[in-house]
């Protein structure tokens, strides 16, 4: 049957509102996500493998300086700081979030973001020639503040570039490549390849062709329209670039949504982190990132990586293959993350995250019983591996990925930077906590330790269950709207407003 005029049009309004898509949407996903988000999970897990090498040219640096051996307290300190560096420069990136995304936007920031890379590229990877081990303890600092403002700023910027029924989808792509840097160190890492006396200071080094390439190619591709409208009152470059990524013409509807987001939050301006934080509208959508951050971070996955090597040695697994079998957990992460891509806008955000902790869980509570009873019963080192198996699932599926998504969504464009701001500090000190504390932990609770791992995961899921609504499939002024009923606020969306909004830019 043909449609006339008016009702053709809202045919193809409804068509367009469903979003397809398009070759430089997913270029721009990949991109962005393959020169910021990789390099994050590739350093989190490249000093693993040649820590011993790395150690060693530590020692032999400071003997061939001082003519007298390092002593073990001092070399503990050192590598201690080596590996702290990361998470800590990540907070401080994080801190970076909003006046940098405010000022330069989100595209002119992941370009900026990539000098911190590829300097702390370069003074990796000539850190042997050069004697210098500070150099590598500096980089790990700079690099953190890269992946600090990397985990924050990519999400952002894909979820705004996003159609409203692929933002879940593409808002998981950055957590997916996370997850290939971190098996691209591990095979890179294995000791017939780089994790090698001579090959340590090319694995470092490696880090910075991928931030190259971004820089090269990115700025071929459009800024985020909502920014370009909403923050530099752009219309027309907003409407192009919302063409270019769309694939058509027809984007007045996106455009008048924007238009109603920005209408309804003129009058607080641009959030800061402080009235972020004492702002009653949206409550319940800060206590919700932060519940979610820390849940994330909390919920034991670094203790149970920590404990997977000395897992997989008591189930009869040689110590020349438990390298190889790490490369098959990475593996397993991939393929479960690339999974919650598929499913995360049939199944929905809620479902996701609500299976992934209690999957984390039920594997930390019979992972405590298991580790207990190893010596006693020889099949429980078995259900161990199996245990740290379905944890990996369960993170991959909703933990890892969901809660970066729900951040773009949850908030609109004036509070959202100061939410990233937020989220991700809370991420990068809740990482920096438990990789100070778990040792101590372990030391004190041992095997134990995972019950309150089990707990942590527990509470983040019923506090999931009970407050946090579902977001799938809807635009940011409807989740917007379902948060305002709960923070106990009206949003006042009058249409004459609204017009004098649209002459205002």
């Amino acid at each position: 049957m043909k449609l006339k005029g008016g009702e053709q049009e809202s045919s193809d309004r409804s068509e367009g509102a469903k979003g397809k898509m398009t070759i430089p949407l997913a270029l721009v996903a990949l991109i962005s996500a393959f020169g910021s988000s990789f390099q994050y999970g590739y350093n989190v897990s490249v000093i693993n493998s040649p820590a011993p090498y790395m150690q060693d040219f530590y020692n032999q640096t400071y003997l061939d300086r001082t003519g007298v051996p390092m002593n073990r307290d001092f070399q503990t300190l050192l590598w201690s700081l080596t590996v702290s560096m990361f998470p800590l420069g990540g907070f401080f990136g994080s801190l970076l979030v909003w006046p940098m995304v405010n000022n330069c936007g989100r595209k002119g920031t992941l370009l900026i973001n990539n000098l911190f890379s590829i300097s702390a590229a370069i003074l990796m990877g000539t850190s042997e020639l050069a004697k210098t081990f500070e150099a590598i303890i500096l980089s790990r600092f700079i690099m953190g503040i890269y992946a600090g403002l990397a985990s924050n700023v990519v999400p952002m910027f894909l979820g705004e570039m996003s159609p409203r029924n692929l933002r879940g989808a593409i808002g998981i792509v950055p957590q997916l490549f996370i997850t290939v840097g971190i098996l691209a160190a591990q095979i890179l890492g294995l000791n017939s390849i780089l994790g090698n006396a001579e090959g340590w200071p090319v694995l470092l080094g490696l880090t910075g062709i991928p931030s190259l390439i971004q820089l090269l190619t990115l700025p071929f591709f459009p800024e985020s329209p909502r920014y370009l409208l909403l923050q530099k009152g752009n219309e027309e470059q907003a409407r192009q670039a919302l063409r270019r990524l769309r694939g058509w013409d027809g984007v007045d509807d996106e455009i008048e949504e924007m238009f109603q987001e920005g209408q309804s939050e003129k009058e607080e301006g641009q959030f800061s982190v402080l009235s972020l934080c004492t702002f009653r509208g949206l409550r319940w959508q800060l206590i919700s990132i932060v519940v979610m951050m820390t849940g994330q971070q909390l919920s034991g996955v670094n203790g149970v990586f920590y404990y997977a090597d000395r897992i997989f040695e008591s189930a009869g697994v040689s110590s020349n293959s438990i390298q190889y079998v790490t490369v098959s957990i990475g593996a397993i992460n991939v393929v479960m993350t690339l999974l919650a891509v598929f499913i995360v806008e049939s199944l929905g955000r809620r479902i996701l995250l609500l299976a992934g902790f209690a999957l984390c869980c039920a594997s930390c509570a019979v992972l405590t019983l298991a580790l207990n009873l190893q010596n006693t019963v020889s099949w429980m080192s078995y259900l161990s591996i199996g245990s740290v198996i379905v944890y990996i699932i369960g993170h991959a599926m909703g933990p890892s990925p969901v809660p970066s998504v729900m951040i773009t969504e949850m908030f609109l464009q004036s509070s959202r930077p100061a939410a990233f701001m937020v989220g991700g500090s809370v991420h990068w000190l809740s990482n920096f906590t438990v990789g100070l504390v778990f040792l101590y932990m372990e030391a004190g609770l041992g095997p134990y330790s995972f019950l309150i791992f089990c707990a942590i995961c527990l509470a983040t899921a019923l506090y999931i269950l009970f407050i946090v609504p579902e977001t799938k499939n809807k635009t940011f002024m409807e989740i917007n709207r379902i948060m305002a009923k709960r923070n106990k606020v009206e949003i006042q969306e009058n249409k004459e407003e609204l017009k004098d909004f649209r002459t205002a830019p």
